[in-house]
C-alpha cells in the first residue's frame, strides 16, 4: 500500500508565509503581531523622538506673531461620552497623539507613551490621545481597558483642525501653553526619554 501523506516539505516558502499572514489578518491579530515587532525596534533606541533645543524653541515661539491658538474651536468626546473643548487645555503643555487601534505603529508606541504619562504626571501637562477609529467609543474603550492604559483618550466630535492634519498616523504634536505647535512627529517614536521628559516639564 502506497503512503498517501501530503508532502509538506514541498510547499513553497512563499505559500507558507501567505497562509500565515492570511491567518493573522483573518483573526485580526496582525495589528498586535506587527506592533510587537515594531516595539522591538523602539527597544533598540534608534527611534527616539527629537527634542528642539531651548534656543530654537524660544525663537520659534517668539516668531509666532499670530494670536491664534492651535485647536481653537475643536470639540472632543471622552470615553465616558462627555464633551470637552480642546481650547480648555490651553495654558498647559499639550501632548497630542493621533492614533487608531488598527494601526501597528500606534500600538507599538503606546506603552512608552503610557510610561511617559506616568513619569511626568503634572497639572501643567495635558495628554490627549486622540483616536480616529470609526468604531466609536465602545471599540476604543474596550481596547484601552484591555491594555490597561490610564492616559486620557478622546474621539473627535468635530472634524480635526487643519493644523493637526497629517498624511499618516501615529502623529504627535507638542503644543506650548501659549497654544503654539512646537514639535510634530510623524510615525513610530520613543517618547519615554530623559530629553523628552525634561522638554515637557520645562516648556
Amino acid at each position: 500500500m502506497k503512503n498517501t501523506t501530503f508532502p509538506f516539505r514541498k510547499i513553497p516558502g512563499w505559500a507558507i508565509m501567505l497562509l500565515l499572514f492570511g491567518g493573522l489578518y483573518a483573526t485580526g491579530l496582525h495589528t498586535e503581531v506587527i506592533g510587537q515587532m515594531q516595539r522591538l525596534l523602539l527597544a533598540t533606541g534608534l527611534k527616539k523622538a527629537e527634542v528642539p533645543t531651548t534656543g530654537k524653541n524660544a525663537a520659534a515661539l517668539a516668531s509666532a506673531s499670530s494670536t491664534y491658538k492651535a485647536g481653537t474651536g475643536f470639540q472632543m468626546t471622552t470615553l465616558n461620552g462627555s464633551p470637552i473643548a480642546f481650547e480648555s487645555l490651553h495654558g498647559k503643555v499639550i501632548f497630542l497623539n493621533i492614533w487608531a487601534t488598527w494601526c501597528p505603529p500606534c500600538v507599538a508606541e503606546m506603552p512608552n507613551i503610557q510610561r511617559l504619562y506616568e513619569k511626568v504626571g503634572s497639572d501643567k501637562i495635558a495628554f490627549v490621545m486622540l483616536s480616529v477609529d470609526r468604531g466609536g467609543i465602545p471599540k476604543v474603550k474596550k481596547y484601552i481597558q484591555k491594555k490597561g492604559y490610564t492616559f486620557p483618550v478622546y474621539l473627535a466630535s468635530r472634524p480635526i483642525p487643519e493644523e493637526f492634519y497629517s498624511p499618516s498616523i501615529p502623529t504627535t504634536f507638542i503644543i506650548s501653553p501659549e497654544g503654539k505647535i512646537v514639535t510634530k512627529h510623524e510615525g513610530l517614536q520613543d517618547y519615554d526619554t530623559p530629553d523628552m521628559r525634561n522638554f515637557l516639564l520645562n516648556l
